[in-house]
């Protein structure tokens, strides 16, 4: 069975540097498996974006093509014929997308729910609510950009996902906290308490809070670099994507 985003153990292609694009070719099918688990844990949102916003496909449809894309990236070679001199893996993965949905069309398929396909757990119903909410900011966003911008909020959210994993039951569980507290609840800065009602709240000092903090954006800052990494084929292209991403060219 299709692995489902959380079950990859932490760390498995940080330590070795290598790639997804070179593990989806690897004969050993874990090795494959973890590699697609990669993958989707990244794209899903960007791939279910794309379909909404660019092919105009209702939620129910862009589910479906969703699934089956990244259930036919198991089976079928599409993203192992990607070639890192002809373009960086994230335009890759965009176009292979659009093929298949031009495909699809082509043929009048609609998937049936449950019909052959392999079910990804993937929060659909979170992420519609996030793309309305964003819609209704107006802009004259095109389908790309809304697949780079999912793409950029599918890289941070799996790094905070790796971050909480690495805390929890240890002593950094409190540094989680404090960053979760000051970074990740408040949804307007206007809402964001200071960091003596965060050191309340927590019943620590002040001190610990801003060290607490720092420690938790760096840590981040490392994770979300590991998971770029693990997602470009060249060294090339991971300064290149961290230069778009953060500002910086190096881990």
């Amino acid at each position: 069975m299709f692995p489902r985003p959380h079950e990859t153990p932490h760390g498995v292609f940080p330590t070795t540097r290598r790639s997804v694009v070179e593990a989806i070719r690897d004969q050993d099918p874990d090795t494959r498996r973890a590699a697609l688990d990669t993958l989707v844990t990244v794209y899903w949102r960007p791939v279910y974006a794309h379909l909404r916003h660019k092919w105009r496909l209702q939620p129910a449809d862009s589910e479906d093509l969703t699934q089956e894309f990244f259930t036919q990236a198991v089976t079928d070679d599409f993203l192992r014929g990607y070639d890192p001199a002809q373009a960086k893996f994230r335009t890759y993965v965009r176009v292979c997308l659009d093929r298949f949905v031009a495909n699809a069309q082509r043929d009048g398929r609609r998937l049936k729910r449950g019909g052959g396909t392999t079910v990804l757990s993937l929060d659909f119903e979170l992420i519609e609510g996030e793309l309305a909410a964003a819609d209704g900011r107006g802009g004259e966003d095109t389908g790309d950009t809304w697949f780079d911008r999912e793409w950029i909020r599918g890289l941070f959210t799996a790094a905070v996902a790796d971050l909480r994993t690495a805390c929890q039951g240890t002593p950094r569980e409190i540094r989680f906290a404090v960053f979760e507290r000051y970074d990740l609840a408040p949804p307007r800065e206007a809402d964001r308490l200071g960091y003596r009602a965060v050191a309340e709240e927590l019943g620590l000092p002040v001190t610990q809070v801003t060290n607490h903090l720092a420690w938790a954006r760096r840590e981040l800052r490392r994770l979300l670099l590991e998971r770029l990494r693990s997602l470009t084929a060249t060294d090339a292209e991971f300064r290149e994507e961290a230069e778009e991403l953060l500002g910086e060219g190096r881990s």
